[in-house]
This record gives C-alpha cells, sequence and structure tokens, in this order.
C-alpha cells in the first residue's frame, strides 16, 4: 500500500470529521463527538484566525483519507518560543502498522522543526497502551508530574462572569 502525507485545506473538512468521529469511537467518546464540517472548514481556511492546520494521509490508489494529524500553534513562556500542539493524530485501524502514524508524526515534526519550535506537544489517553507505546518508541516523554485542566463551554461563561 502507498499513501500520501499533504496538508489539508477547507475541502478535506468532510474526511476529517468521518475520522474525527472514528477517533471518538475508538476513544469511547463518540457520545462527546459533534464535528461541524463548515466550521472546521472556515478553521483550515489559510486566512483563518485563529487558525488550525492538518495533514491528512491518503491512500494513493483510492484517493481516500485515512488518516489525519490536526495541530495549532502553542507558546512556551519558559522558552519565550512558539511550539505545535497536536490535538489528534487518528489513522484508520484497517491501515495501522504500515507506517502512516509514524509518517504523519514524522511530517508534523519536520514543520516544528522547520518553524524554530521548541516543543512538539500532546495528550494520550492513559488506557492507551498501543499509542503510548508508539510515542515512547519514537522517544516522547509522558509529563506525569503535569495534570490537564479544563473549562467547558458553561464553566467558561461562569468564571468569565466573575469580572464582568
Amino acid at each position: 500500500m502507498s499513501f500520501t502525507i499533504r496538508s489539508a485545506g477547507p475541502d478535506d473538512a468532510p474526511d476529517i470529521v468521518r475520522l474525527i468521529n472514528a477517533l471518538a469511537d475508538y476513544e469511547r467518546l463518540l457520545y462527546e463527538s459533534k464535528p461541524d464540517v463548515d466550521m472546521l472548514a472556515r478553521h483550515l481556511a489559510a486566512d483563518a484566525s485563529p487558525r488550525v492546520e492538518a495533514l491528512v494521509a491518503q491512500e494513493d490508489e483510492s484517493g481516500k483519507c485515512i488518516g489525519f494529524a490536526l495541530f495549532f500553534p502553542n507558546y512556551s513562556t519558559f522558552l519565550t518560543n512558539f511550539g505545535l500542539f497536536l490535538e489528534d493524530l487518528f489513522v484508520e485501524p484497517d491501515f495501522r502498522g504500515r507506517g502512516v502514524g509514524l509518517a504523519l508524526l514524522s511530517r508534523l515534526a519536520a514543520i516544528a522543526r522547520d518553524r524554530g519550535c521548541q516543543r512538539l506537544d500532546w495528550n494520550v489517553l492513559d488506557w492507551n497502551e498501543p499509542s503510548i507505546a508508539f510515542y515512547k518508541k519514537l522517544g516522547a516523554s509522558p509529563l506525569s508530574d503535569w495534570v490537564t485542566m479544563r473549562l467547558d463551554r458553561k464553566r467558561i461563561e461562569e468564571v468569565a462572569a466573575l469580572v464582568d
């Protein structure tokens, strides 16, 4: 099987949304997945602000999108430099073990390198042993001393109202 890794654009939004839902199903979070094709297309536009970027893996023979990596810039105050945050990386189950995930991550690392980024960060579910093993094999280090925190939309409104 041969495949191509390329930058995604707004026209790729329907395929990426299909893959997002497949990822949500794999992560047992399908009930939370509500991606909007039109919104994603707007966010993938070159002139969007803020903007998200993505890479897609496309099977050469069929032209089918079989994987994606969605990312955006972050910033380290300690390093006073930008990095990239990998929001999601997913490869369809039938195409795993063929180098697709490695190619997506390698291309993303090249983008980070070319942009002078000091870090490439992402989260992985603690039960996802195949992904954890894959990332560790590449030399990624788990940051066990950090806890991910989140305010959902309702809580954002409540906290914002504290100073209004």
